[in-house]
């Protein structure tokens, strides 16, 4: 018995991400990515460190601006389209150069440091 019904249409899926999104990923969460960004800024616009302090980029707006910089909606494109990959990694390039450049790396890893207690405990 032959089917006469077209199959259904599908929609297609989005792309998954793989290892170029993770490594987006981990990139905007970096608090030393964070502040690139922040100073990059700055020195676009000629803005003062006032007008723009750092710490004003969070996580989304790394991915929103790497989004924007590679053309693509979703860093899951990044694993799928050959210019979004070439300028994720000219971006991670010229991060990674500044960051040698200007950062004790250290200091951007460790969380900030808890308050001392307020009364000191005896044993």
């Amino acid at each position: 018995m032959e089917s006469r019904h077209a199959p259904p249409a599908r929609t297609p899926t989005p792309p998954k991400g793989a290892r170029l999104a993770q490594k987006a990923a981990m990139l905007c969460q970096d608090r030393a990515f964070q502040l690139y960004l922040d100073k990059r800024r700055r020195y676009k616009q000629g803005m003062s460190e006032a007008q723009l302090p750092d710490g004003t980029h969070n996580a989304d707006d790394a991915r929103d601006w790497l989004c924007a910089a590679c053309g693509i909606e979703s860093r899951a494109e990044l694993d799928h389209s050959a210019k979004a990959a070439a300028t994720f990694r000219t971006i991670q390039q010229r991060f990674g150069k500044w960051r040698y450049l200007n950062l004790n790396n250290a200091d951007l890893r460790r969380p900030p440091a808890l308050p001392a207690p307020a009364c000191k405990i005896t044993v």
